[in-house]
């Protein structure tokens, strides 16, 4: 099974211990995206290339079949996967994923919080600004790496600082960002970049079983993404937490694990 990391992020994102792994007899694989951590970039990379880079890993370690889970930022590089791996990926869930910038009929922006908002207008505006707005929250980050969880905290709901004041989550948080800018900010840039350009294949592509896992109240990438998303692929599981946010996700992991191995949906998974 692969676990595809947020934006930005490194494979030292949140994931389920050891134990519980061991425990489902999951064998769970996560790797830097190019430009992250000791990945090299890769100029231009679609979100479409994950399934290519997914495919050479799962190629090394003699798994023809595999599941693929993606949180936040790796939602849509699991959804590729699915997409353009039907033959190799037994099902796919995304949890607080985004849809493509040009999803017709969706207010893509709509109910993010400011700092996305400007983050991704950079985006569009091309890679030289996005460079510039970046360049600075990559020097802080370096400088004190609490300062990514602090602007997080800034601009995130009640629910969502709860999580990050929980020990354990706000560590690998700042370890995995640590890692995410240790040797540029190119992961970061090239992720942003892709989600606002065509992606290299479209949702209503995906064939394979699929979960899509939401927050209602997510600030960070709205539920109206995951809706646009369940509309399109065909037999999509929606499953919407009333009382969930964007950093709740880390939480249901070890849930929608259970569901990418049996199908079974757990209660917790629709809380």
């Amino acid at each position: 099974m692969f676990l595809l990391h947020g934006t930005p992020g490194s494979r030292f994102s949140a994931r389920p211990s050891e134990a519980e792994l061991s425990r489902l007899g999951v064998c769970l694989i996560t790797y830097d995206r190019p430009g992250y951590g000791l990945s090299d970039p890769h100029p231009g990379r679609s979100v479409a290339h994950a399934a290519y880079d997914v495919r050479a890993i799962a190629d090394v370690f003699g798994f023809p079949k595999f599941a693929v889970l993606g949180r936040s930022g790796g939602g849509p590089h699991a959804l590729a996967c699915a997409a353009l791996l039907p033959d190799r990926v037994s099902r796919v869930a995304s949890l607080v994923g985004l849809a493509p910038y040009s999803a017709p009929g969706l207010d893509w922006l709509s109910g993010m919080v400011e700092s996305n908002r400007r983050q991704y207008g950079a985006a569009v505006r091309g890679p030289a600004e996005l460079r510039r707005m970046l360049y600075p929250q990559v020097v802080a980050m370096r400088d004190n790496p609490e300062h990514f969880a602090r602007q997080l905290a800034a601009s995130a709901t009640e629910e969502d600082r709860a999580v990050l004041d929980d020990p354990e989550y706000h560590s690998k948080l700042v370890a995995s960002m640590s890692e995410a800018i240790d040797r540029s900010l190119d992961g970061w840039a090239a992720d942003n970049l892709a989600f606002t350009r065509p992606w290299g294949f479209e949702p209503h592509w995906i064939c394979v079983p699929t979960l899509l896992w939401h927050g209602v109240w997510d600030v960070f990438s709205p539920v109206a993404h995951a809706r646009w998303l369940a509309e399109r692929i065909r037999g999509a599981i929606l499953l919407l937490s009333e009382r969930g946010t964007h950093l709740n996700a880390a939480g249901v992991q070890y849930n929608a694990i259970e569901w990418l191995l049996s199908g079974a949906l757990s209660d917790r998974l629709r809380i």
